[in-house]
């Protein structure tokens, strides 16, 4: 190519302004695109953050209204957690600030209305509840809720059920299952193999050299 053919300084200007012109609208509108989704995000962040300041600032509120004793004042406040979590953690505190006041019945019907999707939550709720059902003569009701426990804690609770419905046939083979779960140092293992013994049963040898 001959120097003469190379274009100059000012034809390579035009170019690049024609080129500008041509694609001036793409280029603004994709900086505008990415500036909002950039802006739509930080807004988003510091929404979630701010919710998560508040629920966790009525949480408080209820533990405060627990600890002075003001448990239907704390209710009221764990009514309107909408954290599926902070509310039934708030649940449960209140429920055991009712059972320490003598108030059963209340405690159950604050278990009831826990709604929890957390698989975990969800085990100790039902626990907690089905051991209140066994303490009110409601012992049938306490094993169908606890029909698909599968962890120790739940299944030894399931077996205080059936224990109290004189099958102890069923309750032998609830504490065995709850027994297989435990290490040989679980505080909780000992009371559960004197249950175990009390329905005619004994750990399997597995277990006891657990």
């Amino acid at each position: 190519m001959a120097l003469d053919d190379l274009p100059d300084e000012h034809e390579q200007s035009e170019k690049v302004l024609d080129w500008l012109r041509n694609n001036a609208f793409g280029l603004i509108g994709g900086l505008v695109l990415g500036l909002s989704i950039i802006g739509g995000w930080k807004w988003w962040q510091n929404h979630a953050h701010q919710q998560r300041l508040q629920v966790a600032e009525e949480f408080r509120g209820v533990q405060e209204g627990i600890e002075a004793g003001e448990l239907e004042q704390a209710t009221s406040r764990a009514a309107g957690l909408k954290n599926n979590v902070y509310a039934a953690l708030a649940a449960l505190d209140i429920a055991k600030a009712q059972v320490d006041a003598g108030d059963r019945d209340a405690a159950i019907a604050t278990l009831r209305g826990v709604g929890s999707r957390e698989p975990a939550i969800d085990a100790v709720v039902r626990q907690r509840l089905a051991r209140l059902l066994i303490d009110a003569g409601n012992a049938d009701e306490a094993v169908a809720l606890l029909s698909a426990a599968d962890d120790a804690a739940s299944l030894e609770t399931r077996g205080d059920a059936r224990f109290a419905l004189g099958e102890g046939d069923a309750a032998r083979d609830d504490y065995s299952a709850a027994l297989r779960q435990l290490d040989v140092a679980a505080p909780q293992r000992q009371l559960l193999e004197l249950k175990l013994a009390e329905v005619g049963g004994q750990p399997e040898a597995s277990e006891a050299q657990s």
